[in-house]
């Protein structure tokens, strides 16, 4: 399907007429003009993605939007220079392929599969600074920035980071595009990702039951003569997708595609707006207001509707199916309170968006033993709320954003695994915010599928 786009961007936006409205959640770059020589040379990079894939993608959500299509968005919190080896880039695909397939095969509808993935490298932060034993020093914000470890060195911004970001970045989607065309993502190799820690689990035995129903199927059109070699079998799509938070990268990274004139941001098919930089009048809004990305917004339970319309005539005045999905992030808690007139307004008003769960970041709490964690009962259960909302609306619950690795983490409580407070400390890995580990994760597509009637 393709659609028509009129993204409507003002005469007096450019990639840095950003740099004229208010800006949150910005290291401090002690050396202005080294960070500028940083942007200068990522400028000089080629493009990490391509505009024909970001009108693919946007056709894609435009199908979301319809209620044709599910979209399936997840990867790390953030990722890592420490952890980057092709095993945890293929275990995270991984275990979206498995996600995906388990979705499409019990809802008997297309996946759309979005990773957070070859570019999550920034994060917001709630607090400016943080302060231990009275040492005050800057807040990680992720390694775009700066270092986890709590020393000075550590925390002191350094822009030639962004740099090590790009290369990555480049690196992740050349492996990404290795294994979803190579063969690793074949329908025929269902069986084999499911890795032997999860094969012993209850949902991965659901899995294999799936994936050797799979396999018959395979097997009788084989059979019958039908070609079952075709790149649709062997071949996957994989869109990226990270917070678009430090703009100075995002603007070196924004060039005029030469078939049509228009700006596309190339560091990422789905960049997204977060809680904390969704201000309409501020830098964030205005800079995507001018790419032709579709783009995600999250969404809090503080919304009020009057900020959703200022958002939606910004972000997509051309009211383009596709263009703008709505994460929303509210809290098993708040979700049943704040999100029905939010859903409600927006149909009323015929806003074309696609409404996605993030049911993570609004149930972190911290455990007894002092991690930041979440319980896999409460993400269900927002989850759970978020498909009710939009049936008693009569709208599509569009997706899921989703925290999660590839490994047997222990970082979220609950699940098949049971993971309790003590387990925590086994195998807590991550950087920042708790992950669901491959199990809980499978867990939750099986769930999903209950949910489901697109």
């Amino acid at each position: 399907m393709t659609v028509n786009r009129d993204i409507s961007v003002s005469k007096s936006w450019t990639p840095t007429s950003w740099r004229n409205h208010p800006i949150a959640q910005q290291p401090n770059w002690p050396d202005q003009a080294e960070y500028e020589a940083v942007l200068k040379e990522i400028a000089r990079r080629p493009p990490l993605v391509f505009a024909g894939e970001i009108r693919t993608l946007r056709d894609q959500l435009a199908e979301v939007c319809a209620g044709r299509s599910f979209l399936l968005q997840g990867g790390d919190c953030v990722e890592t220079f420490e952890a980057f080896t092709a095993d945890n880039i293929r275990d995270k695909l991984k275990v979206l392929l498995q996600m995906a397939i388990v979705l499409t095969y019990g809802s008997k509808a297309p996946v759309l599969k979005v990773g957070r993935i070859a570019g999550q490298f920034a994060k917001p932060r709630s607090s400016e600074t943080e302060t231990i034993d009275g040492v005050t020093l800057e807040s990680y914000r992720g390694p775009a920035a700066n270092d986890l470890a709590f020393l000075p060195e550590a925390r002191r911004p350094d822009p030639w980071r962004l740099l090590r970001v790009y290369d990555q970045s480049a690196a992740t989607l050349n492996l990404v595009r290795a294994f979803t065309h190579g063969g690793f993502a074949s329908l025929s190799q269902v069986h084999a990702w499911n890795r032997e820690f999860v094969r012993r689990s209850p949902r991965g035995r659901d899995y294999e039951r799936v994936a050797t129903e799979i396999d018959n199927a395979l097997g009788f059109a084989r059979a019958c003569g039908m070609p079952v070699d075709h790149s649709v079998t062997s071949q996957v799509e994989l869109f990226t997708s990270h917070d678009a938070l430090f703009l100075g990268y995002e603007e070196a990274l924004t060039r005029a595609d030469s078939l049509t004139g228009e700006y596309y941001d190339v560091s990422t098919h789905f960049p997204w707006i977060g809680e904390r930089t969704r201000d309409p009048d501020g830098a964030h809004v205005h800079y995507f207001s001018g790419v032709g990305n579709p783009v995600g917004c999250k969404l809090g339970p503080g919304t009020t509707t009057d900020e959703v319309d200022a958002l939606v005539a910004r972000l997509n005045p051309g009211n383009d199916p596709g263009r703008l999905t709505f994460i929303v992030r509210m809290g098993k808690d708040r979700i049943d309170e704040n999100l029905p007139p939010l859903v409600r307004h927006v149909r009323a008003k015929g806003h074309q968006v696609v409404w996605s769960c993030d049911p993570m970041h609004g149930n972190t709490f911290t455990a007894a033993t002092g991690q930041k964690t979440r319980h896999w009962k409460d993400i269900v259960a927002e989850v759970r709320s978020f498909f009710a909302i939009h049936e008693q609306e009569g709208t599509h619950a569009g997706g899921v954003h989703i925290e999660l690795t590839g490994e047997p983490v222990t970082e979220c409580l609950g699940g098949a695994g049971n993971i309790t407070e003590s387990d925590l400390v086994t195998r807590y890995e991550t950087a920042c915010d708790p992950r669901l580990n491959n199990e809980q994760a499978l867990e939750l597509a099986f769930c999903l599928v209950d949910l489901l009637h697109v």
